[in-house]
C-alpha cells in the first residue's frame, strides 16, 4: 500500500441517491481498474454509472452483464466500436462526485495525515457514517 500524501486513490460504490455503500484503496499508481476488481464481485444493481476509465470488456461490462447490471459508461475515445450508454442515467453520475467533495471538506480526508492505510480508511469510513447521517 502506498504511503504518502496524495498517492492514494479512493475508490467508493454509490447507492442512487449518492450515500456511500462500500470503499477500496489503492496505491495512486494504480489502475482504476483495481478499485474494480475489487468492489464489482457482489454488486446487486439495476445500472453501474461510472467514467471511461471503466470501458474494459473482460474486467467490467462482462461481469455487469453476467450480474444482469446495466453499464451506463461512456466508450473510451480510443474505442473502434462505439457502445451506446443512457446518456440521461449518466447524468446522475454527479452524486458520486459530489460525495467525493463532501468528504474532503473534512481535512483528516483531504490532506492524509495517516500514515498507515487502515488508518486513512478507517477516517473515511468515520466521514460515510457522518454523512450517511445527515
Amino acid at each position: 500500500m502506498s504511503r504518502g500524501g496524495i498517492s492514494t486513490k479512493i475508490h467508493a460504490l454509490c447507492d442512487a441517491l449518492g450515500n456511500p455503500i462500500s470503499f477500496k484503496l489503492t496505491p495512486g499508481q494504480a489502475s482504476d481498474l483495481e478499485g474494480a476488481d475489487a468492489l464489482l464481485p457482489g454488486l446487486t444493481a439495476g445500472a453501474l454509472l461510472a467514467d471511461r476509465a471503466y470501458d474494459v470488456e473482460q474486467r467490467v461490462r462482462k461481469r455487469l452483464r453476467e450480474a444482469n447490471t446495466e453499464a451506463v459508461i461512456p466508450s473510451k475515445k480510443s474505442r473502434l466500436v462505439k457502445i451506446e450508454h443512457d446518456r440521461d442515467l449518466y447524468k446522475a453520475r454527479h452524486l458520486i462526485e459530489n460525495f467525493f467533495a463532501k468528504i474532503k471538506q473534512y481535512r483528516a480526508i483531504a490532506t492524509r495525515y495517516d500514515k498507515r492505510a487502515c488508518n486513512f480508511l478507517g477516517a473515511i469510513h468515520l466521514v460515510a457514517a457522518i454523512e450517511w447521517l445527515n
